[in-house]
This record gives C-alpha cells, sequence and structure tokens, in this order.
C-alpha cells in the first residue's frame, strides 16, 4: 500500500499527540496511538509506534509508560507544570494594564503548553470577566516597542491621554507629542510603567502603558542613565508613581504593621523598637499625596516623627480633607 504525504511528518504529529491528549491521569495505548494517526492518514505498525516513542524520549522528551490494566503513555516533564501555567495564567487575569480580550488571547495560548484535559483547568478555574481592565488595546504593542526602544537604547515618541467623565480620551499637551528616554518597565500597584528621562523636566518621570498611543520608536539616542539610578530604590520610594521630593521620613507605627513595611520597601530598611506595642521605622520616600494617602488607611497606628515639615504637611492634609 502506498504511503501517504502524512507518513513523512509522522513523528511530529506522535509528539503533538502525546503533549496535546496526555498526562499523568491521561494516558494513551498503542491501540489508541495508531487510531489516532490514522486520522491523519497515517498508517503504522505497533513496533513502529515502540521506536517512535524511543526516538521521541531521545530527542528529549520524558515519555512515561504507566502499567495498570493496560499499558498507556504520557508526557510527563513539560517545560511548565499545570500549577506553574495557572500562576501566569492568574497574573495575566489580574492583571489591569491587559485588556480583557487581550487576556483572553493570552490564557488561550498558555493554554496550548498544557494537554486538552489540563487546559480545561486553566479556563475553568482563571476567571477574567467583570474584573477591572483596561480599555486601551494598544498596551501589548505598547509594552513591545518600549521593549524595542529600551535594548536599542532610542528614544521613544508617543501621545498621553486622560479619561473624561464620559469615558473619553483627552490627549495632555494639546494632542502635541511627548518624547523620552525609557530605562525599565515596571509594574506597581497594578499598573505598568515606563520610567524614563523627560528633557523637558529635565528629571526622571514615569508614565502609565496604558495612557500611551501612537508609540514610535525614534532614531535617536537614549540621555544616558543617571550614575546609581536603581529602579528598585525609585519604586520604593515612589508611591503609585507619584513624584515628589524625596525625604528621609522615620514614622511610628503598630507592631502588626511590619509586614506592610517589609512588603513595600523590602528587609534592608532601618527598624528599632520603641515599646512592646511600636516600632519606628526610617525610609526614604517620595513625599507626594499619594505617600500621605497610603499612610492615612492606618488610622492611628502609624505617625510620623520627623522631619517636623513632612509632618506638618500630612497633617494639613488631614484637615484639608475634614473640611472638604
Amino acid at each position: 500500500m502506498p504511503k501517504s504525504v502524512n507518513q513523512k511528518l509522522k513523528l511530529l504529529y506522535l509528539q503533538r499527540l502525546l503533549l496535546e491528549k496526555t498526562d499523568e491521569d491521561h494516558l494513551l495505548t498503542v491501540k489508541d496511538i495508531i487510531s489516532e494517526l490514522k486520522r491523519w492518514d497515517i498508517e503504522v505498525e505497533r513496533k513502529t509506534v515502540y521506536s517512535d516513542i524511543k526516538a521521541l524520549e531521545k530527542f528529549g522528551h520524558d515519555i512515561v509508560c504507566k502499567k495498570n490494566k493496560c499499558t498507556g503513555y504520557y508526557i510527563c516533564e513539560r517545560d511548565f507544570q499545570l500549577p506553574e501555567l495557572k500562576l501566569l495564567a492568574d497574573a495575566v487575569a489580574s492583571a489591569k494594564f491587559i485588556s480583557e480580550k487581550k487576556s483572553q488571547i493570552l490564557l488561550q495560548k498558555l493554554g496550548l503548553l498544557a494537554s486538552h484535559h489540563e487546559s480545561r483547568q486553566i479556563r475553568r478555574n482563571i476567571m477574567v470577566r467583570n474584573r477591572v481592565k483596561t480599555m486601551n488595546e494598544q498596551v501589548y504593542y505598547n509594552v513591545d516597542a518600549v521593549n524595542q526602544a529600551i535594548a536599542e537604547k532610542k528614544q521613544i515618541t508617543f501621545k498621553y491621554f486622560d479619561y473624561n467623565l464620559n469615558k473619553e480620551r483627552v490627549y495632555r499637551q494639546n494632542g502635541g507629542s511627548y518624547s523620552i528616554s525609557p530605562y525599565a518597565l515596571f509594574w506597581d500597584d497594578e499598573n505598568y510603567y515606563v520610567i524614563a528621562y523627560h528633557k523637558k523636566y529635565d528629571d526622571i518621570s514615569n508614565f502609565r502603558i496604558d495612557r500611551m498611543d501612537s508609540v514610535e520608536l525614534l532614531n535617536e539616542n537614549c540621555t544616558p542613565l543617571p550614575e546609581n539610578f536603581s529602579v528598585g530604590d525609585y519604586a520604593r520610594k515612589t508611591f503609585s508613581m507619584f513624584r515628589g521630593p524625596e525625604e528621609r521620613v522615620h514614622l511610628k507605627l503598630k507592631n502588626h504593621l511590619i509586614n506592610v513595611i517589609l512588603d513595600k520597601f523590602g528587609k534592608d530598611v532601618y527598624i528599632n523598637k520603641i515599646d512592646d506595642n511600636h516600632f519606628k521605622v526610617s525610609i526614604n520616600v517620595c513625599v507626594s499625596t499619594s505617600f500621605f494617602g497610603w499612610l492615612f488607611q492606618f488610622g492611628d497606628e502609624a505617625s510620623i516623627l520627623s522631619p517636623e515639615h513632612v509632618l506638618e504637611a500630612y497633617q494639613n492634609r488631614a484637615r484639608n480633607l475634614l473640611e472638604e
């Protein structure tokens, strides 16, 4: 009997079959494999299946032969295990800066890295609908353009917008373009930012990726990154990516807030015990309304010890809120 055109693709189809249809709980017997390959017009004998499986193992696939009532095969080790894929899928679903449409597409692609059976678990367990998501479908392409600029050390230009009460875009600078030297992408407070040098202000600034439009790569080289600049330090000092004058601030907090401090500032912060119920922490922060808002959430369990002018600004902000 003449061989079909697909016969030359036999190993590739067998690889796909094992990757898509098998896992530890779902096996394929030799009979199953012969039947499945026949659907692609590929005729094989039992001994050929055994030799082909050995060839795939030699290529690097971890194929396990499991003997129960009947002997079956499945792919054991994959590039990503199911718990890892669920973690990545949840991150995609939770990310506010990825639109609902793009989230669904990415989740489908992540599902391709698992068997069909495990892929259904991912889709069933990870929900995207009714989560707060960006309205800007360009985010994915913005990230790609910014990454390219960072890699090539080139400047970018873009338009930047806010939303009005009608949920319409209102472009800043009367629709004019921004030009920046991007240094890094950073995820903070559920938003994605590009940290960059802004020539207009001769300083480091940050811009939300989902508020950028018409991003283009320029042929101009980036302004060199300032010496001793650290993205990690910048993020720790900046609250919700709102800049302000940097200050060394000393806080008094209740002991149970230690986890909050370590989560935000890391384990290298300077901490001193005040009494059995309170501790003191010294941190470098950019003093802004966002910093004060972060502190307000702890009520009387957190207070500013010094410097005096920061304490006064904090108290004035609290009074203004009460009067509004």
